[in-house]
């Protein structure tokens, strides 16, 4: 569901011969099955590995996002050519930092092939040149990726065991049969590395989290973004909210899961969650109006709990359309209890999907 299948979908279609591809379909069979499913699956149109998380640096918190998609290019198995590429790589890297005041950012995109862009099935490790991601044999993981204004080079380390989203991993996002992903979570890894901005570089820590999803069919034909939020709470519990929405901005589905910290696990499903805009920024470059400050209220066996999402500062949409992606509102969120990431799209108006 993140939006960056938004710019594989739009690379895909500008000017490729399409051949007939059958995608592969995500089913409510044993949707997720560890460790295998750290690796690509290259059968399905698209998949990523979406790291968002803290840092504590010299000046403060920042946040930051270092992600990897990869989506089967329209290219028939048949095609002999070795340049007839069956997948594409994109990254994308960000750094939130209230003292610069707005998102810095890098991204790269290639066609799999010649050992320098791929996506392993045999595990996570994708690189594309110089940029990689990779799960070593104690379950870490590393990255490095760099943007013309920083270098990210950092170890996560999981703290706690896969969180497998939906039905075992198979994760509704609407109310067709199609409208689904597989989906797995690894929420409160702990972060450690470099970060370098020009001459400086400096030793950081913080959390993160990272998310796992594919599929060949995601939403609904009514929808015209989401807001998807995951948070690390304090007390070593994980939740995870999101809902689709249509154009009058009702909720075409929502869901995701609340992990305690002793591990108990409930899912969500669409009538446990609700979002209400307690704050709206405005873009000055786009226009564009985001719920930055928004309450989710969620259903328990307890009762309704809310938790009040803050941005770290407001101003944290990346507008990608020069490059065929969207408009979008991505940013680190802290609440009462714990911080976490917000990610808000189509509030520019309706997505392409």
């Amino acid at each position: 569901m993140r939006w960056l299948a938004l710019v594989l979908s739009t690379i895909v279609g500008s000017g490729l011969a399409a051949d007939h591809v059958d995608y592969a379909a995500v089913s409510p069979d044993n949707p997720v099955v560890l460790p295998r499913d750290h690796g690509a699956h290259p059968a399905y149109k698209t998949e990523w590995w979406y790291l968002t998380g803290w840092l504590d640096t010299k000046g403060g918190p920042v946040g930051f996002q270092v992600t990897f998609f990869r989506t089967r290019l329209p290219f028939d198995d048949g095609n002999p050519s070795r340049f007839a590429a069956r997948q594409l790589i994109l990254a994308h890297v960000a750094l939130a930092d209230p003292v610069v005041g707005h998102l810095e950012h890098g991204q790269r995109v290639a066609r799999e092939g010649f050992g320098l862009v791929g996506a392993s099935t045999a595990d996570t490790d994708v690189v594309l040149d110089d940029w990689h991601l990779e799960r070593d044999k104690d379950g870490s993981f590393t990255t490095k990726a760099r943007s013309d204004g920083f270098d990210l080079d950092l170890t996560f380390v999981p703290t706690q065991p896969p969180l497998l989203q939906g039905d075992k991993g198979y994760s509704r996002k609407g109310p067709g049969e199609g409208d689904a992903s597989a989906y797995f979570s690894l929420p409160h890894l702990v972060v450690k590395g470099r970060l370098t901005r020009g001459s400086r570089t400096e030793q950081v820590r913080g959390t993160a989290w990272l998310d796992r999803e594919w599929s060949s069919s995601f939403l609904d034909a009514r929808a015209v973004g989401w807001d998807w939020a995951g948070l690390n709470m304090d007390d070593g519990s994980a939740v995870t909210v999101f809902r689709v929405r249509d154009s009058q901005g009702r909720p075409v589905w929502a869901g995701g899961s609340m992990r305690a910290a002793d591990g108990s696990l409930t899912i969500l499903g669409p009538h446990d969650v609700r979002f209400d805009a307690r704050r709206i920024w405005r873009s000055p470059r786009t226009g564009a109006g985001y719920p930055v400050e928004t309450t989710v209220s969620v259903a328990t066996a307890a009762g309704i709990r809310r938790f009040v999402l803050q941005p770290l500062f407001d101003d944290q949409e990346l507008d990608s359309r020069p490059t065929g992606g969207p408009l979008y509102w991505e940013g680190a969120v802290r609440v009462d209890g714990g911080r976490g990431y917000l990610e808000l799209v189509g509030y520019g108006g309706k997505l392409r999907l």
